[in-house]
């Protein structure tokens, strides 16, 4: 196993990595800094759009050169030929203390993403599903931080974390317009050292990987919620992480540069980089597209 700087480029707060296979190019979001970055399969040729508000999370269009961004006051189309952004929903708008946070695309193609409270405080969020017709659905509510977003390799198993309640969640995903049900403990995070569930994954394996945030490591969990792997980062802030490259084979991992509160702790000269772990021998679930 060897781990490289991939691109070195100091996000403020690197998050949700994406590799799109079409363009062999990954993606990821500088949230606060409010940018959408793009690079080839060798952290060359970097472009970046500006979504001019915080960004918590995006994705991908199957139909359109752009992708969904969920901004601080609602999720938008962001056009990548000309820049443009367009609001399609807030479903939000009376609640000024939350902003829009991490998301992903399930199996159908429909866009799942949550809100956080902006202090961290208190559980004033929730965690949505705009569908393909571009309707929007309540998924769960009494959220701090929405974390963690990743399905199943088959998708009928849906993860999720709220950051701070030091546990990651599994529910049933209903493929229909159903939303979740039977939620579980998937497992309990050690928050003694300062770190908790950040981004997550699945591979090819249906195992579930996760960044924890603060402390530095990335753990495997097998599907039973037992802990398979932890891998040291070179950082203590470690955000997200996503399966990439021409055969699915190479880990890359986002970094922040800058904590988002003075409470949270500083970090080396790497911070804010994004990371590519080669050797692992794990393939990873090519990422679905929004299908609206």
């Amino acid at each position: 196993m060897e781990i490289k700087v991939f691109v070195d480029i100091k996000t403020r707060l690197g998050e949700v990595p994406t590799w799109d296979p079409i363009r062999q190019s990954l993606f990821w979001v500088d949230i606060v800094d409010g940018r959408l970055f793009c690079c080839d399969e060798n952290g060359a040729n970097l472009k970046a759009w500006e979504t001019y508000q915080k960004i918590g999370s995006y994705a991908l269009r199957e139909h359109h050169n752009g992708a969904i961004v969920a901004l601080e006051d609602g999720v938008y189309s962001l056009d990548f030929d000309t820049g443009d952004l367009n609001l399609i929903v807030n479903p939000e708008p009376d609640m000024p203390f939350n902003r829009l946070n991490d998301g992903g695309v399930d199996r159908q193609g429909r866009f799942v993403f949550g809100s956080m409270n902006r202090l961290e405080e208190a559980k004033t969020a929730s965690l949505y599903r705009l569908n393909t017709d571009l309707s929007i659905q309540k998924l769960e509510d009494n959220i701090n931080t929405s974390n963690g977003v990743c399905w199943s390799p088959r998708g009928d198993k849906f993860y999720f974390a709220d950051t701070w309640q030091g546990e990651i969640w599994s529910y049933d995903y209903d493929n229909s317009d159903a939303g979740l049900s039977n939620k579980q403990v998937f497992c309990s995070i050690d928050m003694q050292d300062g770190g908790s569930a950040d981004g997550s994954t699945v591979d090819s394996e249906g195992y579930v990987w996760s960044a924890k945030v603060y402390s530095g490591q990335l753990i495997r969990y097998t599907p039973d919620g037992t802990v398979d792997r932890i891998i040291e980062m070179p950082v203590k802030k470690v955000t997200s992480l996503a399966f990439g490259g021409k055969n699915l084979d190479v880990l890359f991992v986002t970094s922040m540069s800058q904590p988002p509160l003075p409470r949270f702790p500083g970090d080396n000269q790497l911070r804010g980089s994004v990371f590519a772990i080669y050797g692992l021998g794990i393939t990873g679930v090519g990422e679905a597209r929004f299908k609206g």
